[in-house]
């Protein structure tokens, strides 16, 4: 394998319309209908709608496309139409907000705990692109685990900071690009012990 074919590749167009669209829409429509007169009171009720469905038809979508949803993919829809559900259901724009804190806990929880029992989900998902040692697969791991703690943190904060209008519109921005920056952050520790490319003699043995 080549130095330019094991460096990470950027997420595609389709990829980022699969991961982003469904957000970009909610936040989108509720500006939008905020502008509304007969709909501003449940600007937020129709965004939610929207926002469940948009995310349901990307993982119809995504299993069309390639004959399996991605389990990430998978988690956030399910909580996305669990909360947005119960917002709708129950007419209380908290549970929707609630959804980010909620998420990232539980992806903190839950590579913690893969770690511990030995099961890694980051070397599960990613060990067909890149050969790391062991103790790099866990440190990345942990690392993300940390990081998703620190980001619900950070959306609780949100949440219990800011309007619904100000959530909307910022909390997308605020919890996305630091996401991005910390996984570009993460490039140099698996290009330095990937040895996805070396020989097979020289090879670590299994």
């Amino acid at each position: 394998m080549t130095e330019q074919s094991k460096t990470p590749r950027g997420p595609s167009a389709n990829q980022l319309l699969i991961d982003l669209g469904p957000t970009i829409l909610f936040v989108i429509t509720y500006n939008v209908l905020l502008h509304v007169p007969p709909m501003k009171d449940n600007a937020v009720y129709i965004a939610t709608t929207l926002f469940i469905a948009a995310t349901l038809l990307v993982m119809g979508y995504s299993f069309w496309k390639t004959r399996r949803i991605p389990p990430v993919l998978i988690v956030t829809g399910v909580l996305i139409t669990i909360f947005g559900g119960l917002t709708i259901a129950l007419h209380d724009e908290n549970f929707v907000k609630l959804r980010p804190t909620i998420g990232n806990f539980f992806y903190a929880g839950a590579i913690t705990v893969s770690v511990l029992v030995r099961q890694n989900v980051w070397k599960l998902f990613f060990g067909h692109i890149f050969t790391l040692p062991d103790r790099i697969w866990n440190l990345l791991a942990l690392r993300w685990a940390a990081f998703f703690f620190c980001m619900g943190v950070v959306a609780e904060v949100l949440r219990r900071g800011l309007s619904t209008s100000d959530w909307v519109t910022w909390h997308f921005p605020l919890l996305y690009i630091p996401m991005l920056v910390f996984a570009v952050l993460q490039t140099p520790l698996i290009l330095k012990h990937d040895s996805s490319d070396a020989p097979a003699s020289e090879a670590p043995p299994a």
